[in-house]
């Protein structure tokens, strides 16, 4: 029953993080510029994350569904590593942009590796799956803390309305994330429920304030406050 409940929650947040991705992938391919594929990447990993997870909670008896939770697990590290890099290299330089892609080929190849140990039969001794989503989660948490404190001082630089909402979006994010390690630890009922309304909340305040800045801006691909150029890092 529990399960059954989640599976709407797995599915919004993969629409509203495809929706995102519609909108993230604009730059890049205006610019083809390397430094804009990030934010498209991170939140694609996190929709497919989020689709995995609703697969694996709908189809429980599925005979990989325990490598499908683990891939899920790395997807969700993954799109929160790949964002994190990005905000990180944001301000644009010629020895960030050579970091930003020496760093983007490490991802992607950690990326293969670990679709290479997840699907190899058999398994090769992953530890408990519970205690690596317990780990990823923390990590996942640093990512979202450094993301916030980085976009909140864009925002407090250059102070414009719409540029506190992506601060706040990544913070609900990071609550979302801590409630869900509360309830993999205690099994709070309460912690699982907010974990999943923080979540959809945080999603859902990126996908108005992206929609508000690509249509309500002359620009092609407006920039402030999302990809913080402007920041110094």
């Amino acid at each position: 029953m529990e399960n059954a409940a989640l599976i709407p929650v797995e599915i919004v947040s993969t629409i509203l993080c495809f929706v995102l991705l519609r909108y993230m992938i604009r730059p890049y391919r205006l610019t083809r510029e390397a430094r804009y594929i990030g934010l498209p990447l991170g939140f694609g990993f996190l929709g497919v994350s989020y689709a995995l997870m609703g697969f694996a909670l709908y189809f429980e008896s599925f005979l990989f569904v325990e490598e499908i939770k683990w891939l899920q697990l790395f997807n969700q590290a993954y799109a929160f590593a790949f964002l994190a890099v990005t905000y990180y290299f944001s301000k644009s330089s010629k020895s960030k942009n050579i970091r930003w892609n020496i760093t983007y080929a490490g991802l992607v190849f950690g990326v293969a590796i670990s679709y290479l140990v997840i699907f190899e039969p058999p398994m090769l001794g992953l530890p408990s799956y519970k205690t690596v989503d317990e780990y990823f989660r923390l990590f996942n948490i640093l990512f979202l803390v450094y993301i916030f404190v980085h976009t909140m001082r864009s925002h407090l630089s250059k102070p414009e309305p719409k540029t506190f909402w992506i601060p706040l979006s990544y913070l609900l994010l990071a609550f979302g994330q801590y409630s869900s390690f509360i309830w993999s630890l205690e099994t709070v009922f309460v912690a699982n429920v907010g974990a999943q309304i923080l979540r959809i909340a945080g999603l859902a305040v990126f996908v108005f304030v992206v929609y508000q800045t690509f249509f309500g801006s002359k620009q092609a691909f407006p920039k402030e406050g999302i990809w913080d150029e402007e920041a110094s890092t």
